[in-house]
């Protein structure tokens, strides 16, 4: 798999520093071919699987690329199937170009009103992205023009065929000008596939991406459904649950390894990070500690990890999915090494991802298995035994005599179940706050409750236009629950466990007494017990949720 750090790519200093912002090291291997092609003004056939980074192996030339001189019209147009993938890959854009002053990209797709598009178009859109048939719609209106456009871009055109939009690419193709760069971007190379590059594409560059088809046949593979906010939480607890001797943490970017290792830190867990800002001392130095157990936890980016050789990694934790379906192989692979069991934890946050994962579980031809985070109540058993055969070895070693007096003193005004039980309250080590750690539960409970199976296979979600989890109450039924409405929503990217999280936080009641929570665009609803109203109310005025002040009220659905 060839690669390229991006720093050392041809690209303008802007791209970079956007690169660099978002805490990415390396590019992936369809990047890496396909940035340099398409910079040079070549057409392009990206015959690649989803998950290898195909958005920012096209986002970024066709940034590049944008002249400003030529005022606001379109230069750029790229197709998608779905409008979730034409939102993200509009997002991804709009990241890369964050020091690129002035380049504008508009998202184009159906089920937003026409009218807003029609508004943006004529502020002027230098990159346009949307879904086939709506693109069409705006070029029989009128309201989208092509004589500018200097780039065609089809994302995962294979699943823009199988949807039924050939008619629909071949008529945009036709109303583009002769004088473009076509770029094409599929997982399979189908007739249909090859009949329009035939046509419409010039001399195409073909660059295929093949992974080696790598095994881990001694490895525990499980994911968790976890809450992106909630992620350094999950850790602790499988961290404390499993206590592996030995693990590695593997995060996406620079910046992600350092605020994870100080959460870690400041959580009294023995980690370091390496990624590669480091100089070279430090990481040595870092590595040698890994190496002679002084540090337990070694967080690192995918660059970073390379040429580490140690043997006795008990679990290795994929804190974010990797950029690489193949990235998930070379992680996991570093337990169960010389013939020695090995665990894999991997996180997953949203539709999106686990959709990334069905990608990964593909391609490894192995069985991903979902796991619930284990609760607070699960972790402190796990702690209490491990103390307890602490004690029992330390009372096995002897040499207590000393002791003697300090506990006889005690004993004239305690009891000695009150002495022991001081004690133990003294030096187990604390897990945190136990109101913010039953939130917690709530919050992985209705991410596991969606599924009750311990042993279900990944695979994707149904979304029909809202996202909703629902706690069902043992005290509370559904006729005792009254709506509240946060100003807060799928705009904002908030999720059910964000809320969740917030209002039982805020307002000290257990996660386990609220109903349905459904997210939509621009608020919030949950269900909150009629007797319980007026204190989230009360607690939730003014509460900032993701950063956002938010204000709460009665759901009127008439309103």
């Amino acid at each position: 798999m060839q690669t390229n750090l991006f720093s050392q790519m041809d690209l303008s200093q802007e791209i970079k520093h956007a690169v660099e912002d978002m805490g990415f090291e390396e590019a992936t291997g369809i990047q890496s071919e396909s940035i340099p092609l398409i910079l040079s003004g070549k057409d392009v056939i990206g015959h690649s699987q989803t998950g290898t980074g195909k958005t920012a192996a096209f986002s970024i030339p066709a940034i590049e690329k944008i002249d400003l001189s030529k005022g606001k019209g379109v230069q750029v147009l790229i197709l998608c199937p779905t409008r979730e993938l034409a939102v993200q890959a509009c997002d991804e854009i709009k990241k890369f170009a964050k020091y690129k002053a002035n380049i504008k990209t508009v998202p184009i797709f159906g089920g937003q009103h026409i009218d807003r598009q029609f508004a943006s178009l004529r502020q002027g859109a230098h990159i346009v992205v949307g879904t086939p048939g709506r693109i069409m719609d705006h070029m029989r209106r009128g309201t989208l023009k092509l004589d500018m456009l200097t780039m065609v871009i089809l994302d995962e055109a294979d699943e823009m065929l199988s949807m039924g939009f050939r008619d629909d690419i071949e008529i945009i193709l036709a109303g583009a000008p002769i004088e473009r760069q076509t770029i094409l971007f599929s997982a399979t190379m189908s007739k249909e596939i090859m009949r329009i590059t035939n046509q419409y594409l010039i001399e195409p560059e073909i660059i295929k991406i093949t992974h080696k088809q790598l095994t881990v046949p001694s490895i525990e593979q499980l994911y968790f459904e976890v809450p992106a906010g909630k992620k350094v939480e999950a850790l602790s607890r499988l961290l404390d649950t499993y206590n592996p001797g030995r693990s590695m943490v593997f995060c996406n970017t620079k910046r992600m390894v350092d605020e994870l290792v100080s959460e870690l830190q400041l959580r009294g867990y023995s980690s370091s990070g390496l990624h590669g800002d480091m100089k070279q001392i430090a990481r040595t130095q870092i590595m040698n500690s890994f190496k002679n157990g002084k540090v337990d936890v070694l967080v690192a980016t995918d660059v970073a990890a390379r040429g580490i050789d140690v043997y006795d990694i008990e679990a290795v934790f994929n804190y974010d999915i990797p950029q690489d379906v193949e990235y998930y192989v070379h992680r996991i692979g570093r337990t169960g090494r010389a013939g020695k069991d090995g665990r894999s934890f991997t996180f997953v946050s949203g539709r999106r991802q686990i959709n990334e994962l069905i990608n990964i579980q593909n391609f490894i031809k192995t069985k991903i298995e979902f796991r619930a985070v284990p609760s607070s109540d699960e972790v402190m058993e796990v702690k209490s035994r491990q103390f307890s055969e602490k004690i029992k070895a330390a009372i096995d070693e002897g040499g207590l005599e000393r002791y003697n007096k300090i506990v006889d003193a005690l004993l004239e005004e305690n009891s000695s179940l009150d002495i022991a039980c001081a004690l133990i309250k003294m030096l187990m080590d604390d897990s945190g706050d136990v109101n913010s750690q039953k939130s917690d539960d709530a919050v992985f409970a209705s991410e596991a409750g969606r599924e009750k199976s311990d042993n279900r296979a990944v695979k994707p979600r149904r979304n029909n236009g809202s996202s909703f989890v629902k706690v069902r109450s043992k005290v509370h039924d559904d006729h005792d629950m009254v709506n509240l409405s946060i100003s807060i929503g799928r705009n904002n990217r908030v999720s059910p466990g964000h809320i969740l999280s917030a209002v039982a936080g805020a307002s000290g009641l257990p996660g386990k007494v609220f109903g349905r929570i459904e997210v939509l665009d621009k608020h919030t609803l949950i269900g909150v017990p009629s007797g319980h109203v007026q204190v989230v109310l009360d607690a939730m005025n003014g509460y900032k949720i993701m950063g956002k002040n938010t204000t709460i009220k009665k759901y009127n659905p008439r309103l």
